[in-house]
This record gives structure tokens, C-alpha cells and sequence, in this order.
């Protein structure tokens, strides 16, 4: 089967956004290809690399990072239009605080089979404190104290990769207890709920409002075996106050976190914790003025690259 495969030509800052809009038009797939991201991977202690790497790369790596997706090649011109509208509207209500770059972009027809296999490519084992996150095609061994997460990340945001996620999964591991009950709020590919599961949370609940990363989530808990643990919904947040999070989490853009402050503290119980994520620094201190406002106070802050994330707790 043919496929058209779409780039956009944009930023790092702009990446995941663009990313996010596309993952609303496909089921085949979406890539982020960074220089960036390469000479993070490689880069080892004391700024030595793991593995020979072109120089031309380290000393002035392009800020063009490009964003593909695949779409059904009988209807690729309907839906790239819809798609550049939608980073047209990301751009504007973004009101110039991020920017997006040229976003020029290209089309080429590839084979079915052929950009499965490319995509595949990508994806490597994650290692995020104790978590694992595995593709489900690879064969991982783990060792002692390890937890794999396996996902099938073709239908949803969040493989681990992004330092928004990757600081989710790090950060609750120094709250989790074994009769924790987590909580997932814009769940993705639920790998934030089905991490805390796999640590020895007792319940995780996970809301999303994109049904396609409801059923990702879904299908990603059955995998890891923990979906008679897993709540899945399809909602902003949990409708059902009587459910008291020890751990609340949100991967989110700012904006969203904003709006989100006044019902986030329903769910959180009092002596629980809730991480926020996806922040970049210009929205930093607006999502903790929001937060304080509803009664809970930051006691920890973290930078992974461009992205801030945020442990707070009710105000004694």
C-alpha cells in the first residue's frame, strides 16, 4: 500500500505541538527527526560521546527539525490542508511566545512497508530511573530492579523520549508507595498510569478527551498485563470526586495546566502529590500562580531542556 509521507520543517520548541496535531489525522505514524535529540543520545560523561559523531553536527547543530506523519494517499491532500490549518491556529494562539519556524513543507509517496520499517527504527529501549520503556517488537532482557514498560506507540503521544514524559516518570518514582492510587490526566499512550502500576501502585486512572489515545491507553495496559488495574476514560478529568489520588499527574501545555487548576485539587488527596508537566519557561510562573491560587504550593522544580516540571502539594 502507498502512503504520502508529510514533513513539516519547524522547531524543537514547536516539535510536539505540531506532532500532537498530526496524531488527530493519522494511524501510521508520526516522527520527530532533531539533531538535538542526537547529541543529547550520545553525549556521555564529562561531554565525551558514546559514538563517533560528525563534528558538523556537535558544533552547530540546525534548529530545522522536521515532523513527518503518513497518511492514506487518497485522501493526503484533504488532510494535509487540515492539518497546516490547524498549526496555523496553534501558531496564532500561541500569541508569538513559541516559536514554530518556517513550517514549510513537503510531500513524497512511500511504500507501506518501507516506513514501518524506518519508523521502527527510531525507537530504542528507554531507561527512566527503574522504567524500562520497550517497543513491543524488541526483545529487552531486564536487569535486576527494572521495570519494562512495553508499548505499541503508534496511535498515541508518549514513548518516553520527550523530556516532558521522561521527567513524569522519573519524578514519581520518588513518591510512589505500594498502595499508591495514581492518577493520569491526559494519559497519551498511558504510559505515566502503566509506569505507576509497574512500580506497585495499587490503582491508576487515566482520562484523555482524544478517543484515539483512550484506546491506545487501553490497548497498551492489556499489553503490559495491568489493565485489571487500569481505569481508562474518556474526559477532561475524573468526574468522580470520592476518587483521592496519593499521585496526580498531568503532562500538558501550560495553557491546558492553567486552565485545569481549579478541579485538579478534587482528586488529590491531602497528603498526596501532584507532578505537572510539558511547561516551558515563559508559561512557568503563570502555572504556579494558578496552582497556588487553588490552595497548593511547589516543593520541587525541575529543567529537562527546554521543559519545566512542577511537584506541588496542598498548603498546610
Amino acid at each position: 500500500m502507498k502512503y504520502i509521507e508529510l514533513t513539516i520543517h519547524t522547531t524543537g520548541e514547536a516539535s510536539e505541538i505540531i506532532a500532537d496535531i498530526m496524531w488527530g489525522y493519522t494511524d501510521f505514524g508520526v516522527t520527530i527527526c532533531d539533531a538535538a535529540d542526537i547529541i543529547s543520545l550520545q553525549k556521555g560523561v564529562g561531554g565525551a560521546y558514546w559514538d563517533y559523531i560528525d563534528e558538523s553536527v556537535t558544533e552547530s547543530a540546525p534548529t530545522d527539525v522536521l515532523v513527518k506523519c503518513y497518511l492514506e494517499k487518497d485522501s493526503a491532500q484533504e488532510t494535509t490542508k487540515s492539518i497546516l490549518a490547524d498549526i496555523e491556529n496553534a501558531k496564532e494562539m500561541s500569541g508569538g511566545c513559541i516559536p514554530f519556524g518556517t513550517l514549510e513543507d513537503t510531500k513524497r509517496e512511500v511504500d507501506g512497508d518501507d516506513w514501518i520499517e524506518v519508523w521502527k527504527k527510531h525507537f530504542r529501549p528507554i531507561h527512566l530511573g527503574k522504567i524500562v520503556v520497550v517497543p513491543e517488537w524488541i526483545d529487552y532482557t531486564p536487569q535486576e530492579d527494572e521495570r519494562i514498560v512495553l508499548l505499541d506507540s503508534n496511535m498515541a503521544f508518549g514513548t518516553g523520549e520527550h523530556e516532558t514524559t521522561s521527567s513524569c516518570v522519573e519524578l514519581m518514582q520518588d513518591y510512589l508507595r505500594p498502595d499508591s492510587v495514581c492518577i493520569d490526566v491526559g494519559c497519551g499512550s498511558g504510559i505515566l498510569g502503566i509506569s505507576a502500576l509497574k512500580l506497585g501502585a495499587k490503582k491508576a486512572y487515566l482520562t484523555d478527551i482524544d478517543e484515539i489515545a483512550v484506546t491506545s491507553s487501553l490497548h497498551n495496559a492489556a499489553l503490559n498485563g495491568v489493565a485489571g488495574n487500569a481505569v481508562v476514560a474518556h474526559s477532561n478529568l475524573l468526574d468522580d470526586t470520592d476518587i483521592q489520588g496519593d499521585i496526580v499527574l498531568a503532562n500538558i501545555t501550560g495553557e491546558i495546566l492553567v486552565l485545569l487548576a481549579p478541579s485538579m485539587p478534587k482528586n488529590l488527596k491531602k497528603t498526596g502529590v501532584l507532578i505537572l508537566s510539558g511547561i516551558i519557561e515563559s508559561r512557568l510562573q503563570m502555572v504556579k500562580e494558578a496552582y497556588e491560587k487553588v490552595g497548593l504550593e511547589v516543593i520541587r522544580e525541575r529543567q529537562k531542556g527546554e521543559w519545566f516540571a512542577l511537584v506541588l502539594r496542598h498548603r498546610p
